[in-house]
C-alpha cells in the first residue's frame, strides 16, 4: 500500500505493479449526455453501484444541450451548456472544470461500469498524477433490457464484437506499456481517468472540435507530449450501449465520409509520420531545428538544408511560416564546432529512434567524438520539468561515420552538385 507519489521513468507503469493507494483519494466521475436519458439511467445506476466508497464520489453529468434537462438524483450535479452543435470536447471541459477532485474518470451517458471500474482505472493516476489511463470499452445491445439490471450480468447475455484493431493493439503493446508517439489511437475518452494536473498539462480538449470523433485522440496526443504515461487497463470493464462506431453506420460510405473528415481534421494538428500529411506541408511544425547564431550565410544553408532534406516537414526556429504552429515532438539542436555533413537518412533513424526507445535525448558525434546534432524529445524534457529530476529518460550518445567534420570552408556548389 502506498500513499506516494511516484514519477516513473520513460512509460513504465510496471513499476508501480501491486501498489495501491492509501487512503483511497476521492473521484470526480464526469458523465457527458445528450439526448439520452435512458441510457444515462442506465449509467448513473451502474456509478452508484461501485465498490468505492459513496462518500468519495463526486458525480458530475455535463449536458450537451438537450432539449429536455435529463433528470438526475440527489448527490449527482448536473452541468448543462447550449445545443450549438456536436460539442463533446466542450462538455468534457465543462465537467473537469465542474470537478471537485483532482482525480477524474471520464465517461459518456451510453456506457455503464462495471462495479470494480472507478478502483481499478484510477489506481495508476492516483499513484502517479502522470498516468493517463484507458479502460476496455465493451459492447452491447441493451435495447430490450431494464436499466435496473446489473451491466456486469446482463451485458455478456447481449454482448456485441469489440473492435479488433483496438482489441489487437492493446495485445501487442501489452496494455501501452510499450507506448510510443502514435499511442494516442489508444485512448478511447468514454472510459479514460487522469489527474487535474496532467488535463491542465496537456490544456484540456480542442472546443473548435464539432463533429464527431478525433477530439479524444488529439487530446491524449497532447498528453502524451506534456509528459502522459499511458496505460490500459483491461479490468476497467464499461458497457457501451451499441456496437463501436463503424457497427453503427447503415452506409458504409457515410463511416467512409466521416472517418476522412476525422483524418483530414488530425492531419493537421498531429502532423506525425503515419497521421499527418506525407507531402503536404501540415499546419503544426513536429520537428523544430535550432541553429546557433553567429553562422556565415554558406554555413547556415549547408546545417539548414541536411536536416530539412532528411525531415522536409520540419522548420527552422525563426524560420517558419507564420501559419503554422509550434508544437514540436522532436527537438534538433546542431552543434557547431566545424561545419559538417550527414549523410541521408541519419537524422530520420535518429528521431525514429528517439521516439521508439522513449529516449530523453540522441547525441549524434563523428568516429572522434566531434558532436554534429542533438536530437531531444519533448516529453521527455515535459516530464524532467515536471518532476525536476534528470534520469526519466536515457540519454544516448552514438558516434558515426553518418556524421562527417569539414575541414574548412563549405563548398556550396560541391554539396548541392553531389560532388562534395
Amino acid at each position: 500500500m502506498s500513499g506516494s507519489v511516484h514519477a516513473v521513468p520513460q512509460n513504465r507503469w510496471d513499476l508501480l505493479d501491486g501498489l495501491r493507494p492509501d487512503p483511497l483519494p476521492p473521484v470526480s466521475v464526469v458523465i457527458a449526455h445528450y439526448e439520452q436519458p435512458r441510457q444515462l439511467t442506465r449509467t448513473l445506476a451502474a456509478v452508484r453501484a461501485q465498490d468505492y466508497p459513496a462518500d468519495l464520489l463526486d458525480v458530475v453529468v455535463v449536458d450537451d444541450g438537450s432539449r429536455t434537462p435529463p433528470s438526475v438524483p440527489d448527490g449527482v450535479r448536473l452541468e448543462r451548456q447550449p445545443d450549438r452543435g456536436f460539442r463533446l470536447a466542450a462538455a468534457r471541459n465543462l465537467g473537469v472544470a465542474a470537478a471537485r477532485h483532482d482525480l477524474v474518470v471520464q465517461l459518456d451517458a451510453d456506457t455503464a461500469p462495471e462495479p470494480g471500474y472507478v478502483r481499478a482505472i484510477t489506481r495508476l493516476p492516483a499513484l502517479a498524477p502522470d498516468c493517463v489511463t484507458v479502460g476496455r470499452r465493451r459492447h452491447a445491445l441493451f435495447d430490450h433490457v431494464a436499466t435496473t439490471l446489473p451491466v456486469e450480468r446482463v451485458g455478456p447475455t447481449v454482448e456485441v464484437a469489440e473492435p479488433r484493431w483496438l482489441r489487437d493493439a492493446y495485445a501487442r503493446s501489452r496494455n501501452l506499456l510499450d507506448a510510443d508517439d502514435r499511442s494516442y489511437r489508444y485512448v478511447i475518452g468514454a472510459v479514460t481517468a487522469f489527474s487535474r494536473s496532467m488535463f491542465e498539462a496537456a490544456g484540456g480538449y480542442d472546443e473548435t472540435f464539432t463533429s464527431y470523433g478525433g477530439e479524444d485522440w488529439e487530446w491524449a496526443y497532447r498528453a502524451w507530449l506534456a509528459g502522459g504515461v499511458f496505460a490500459h487497463v483491461p479490468d476497467a470493464v464499461a458497457w457501451h450501449d451499441g456496437p463501436d462506431a463503424a457497427g453503427r453506420l447503415d452506409d458504409p460510405g457515410d463511416g467512409l465520409a466521416a472517418r476522412n473528415d476525422e483524418t483530414l481534421r488530425l492531419a493537421e494538428l498531429i502532423p506525425l509520420p503515419g497521421s499527418g500529411p506525407r507531402g503536404h506541408v501540415p499546419a503544426h511544425v513536429d520537428i523544430l531545428v535550432r541553429l546557433p547564431g553567429g553562422l556565415d550565410a554558406a554555413t547556415r544553408f549547408l546545417l539548414a538544408d541536411q536536416v530539412l532534406a532528411d525531415l522536409p516537414h520540419a522548420a527552422v526556429e525563426g524560420e517558419a511560416s507564420a501559419a503554422r504552429r509550434i508544437v514540436d515532438r522532436v527537438r534538433i539542436d546542431v552543434d557547431v564546432l566545424a561545419p559538417h555533413l550527414l549523410r541521408a537518412g541519419a537524422l530520420r533513424r535518429s528521431v525514429d529512434r528517439v521516439g521508439t526507445e522513449q529516449l530523453g535525448a540522441l547525441l549524434i558525434a563523428d568516429e572522434a567524438g566531434v558532436p554534429c546534432v542533438r536530437v531531444t524529445s519533448r516529453r521527455a524534457a515535459a516530464r524532467r520539468a515536471r518532476h525536476d529530476r534528470p534520469g526519466l529518460s536515457p540519454e544516448v550518445e552514438v558516434r558515426t561515420a553518418d556524421c562527417r567534420v569539414l575541414g574548412s570552408a563549405p563548398d556550396l556548389a560541391a554539396y548541392l552538385g553531389g560532388w562534395a
